[in-house]
């Protein structure tokens, strides 16, 4: 097991559900993505670059995206959160989880994916 599937599996409830449902909807949404471990995190790469991450924090799940200043789909979901370029879908419970928006985004995302990280 890579440790991007531990981080994962050795989550607690509800957030060990929701990774999984989240890292099904990413890899069969965007099937050219490969799951590494970076940063601490499970970051997904796409082509070596990186794509979107998932990370577990504080009682909720971000999948954040890299290049989230380019996105320009459902940006009234994303989050900020203190940060000045990232942006991420946030969730606490698996119910929250709007698999349309989420795909929709995923695809916003891998069509700017060779945009530089900045604006």
């Amino acid at each position: 097991m890579n440790p991007a599937e531990h981080y994962i599996l050795t989550q607690s409830e509800p957030f060990k559900t929701i990774l999984l449902h989240l890292q099904m909807l990413i890899e069969s949404t965007i099937p050219s993505v490969e799951l590494l471990y970076k940063y601490k995190i499970p970051f997904y790469y796409i082509s070596n670059r990186p794509f979107c991450y998932l990370n577990a924090n504080k009682g909720y799940v971000d999948v954040g995206f890299w290049n989230a200043g380019h996105i320009t789909v459902h940006l009234e979901h994303m989050t900020i959160a203190g940060r000045k370029v990232m942006k991420s879908l946030r969730y606490k419970s698996i119910d929250e989880i709007n698999e349309t928006v989420l795909i929709e985004v995923l695809q916003n995302a891998y069509l700017v994916k060779d945009k530089k990280f900045y604006k």
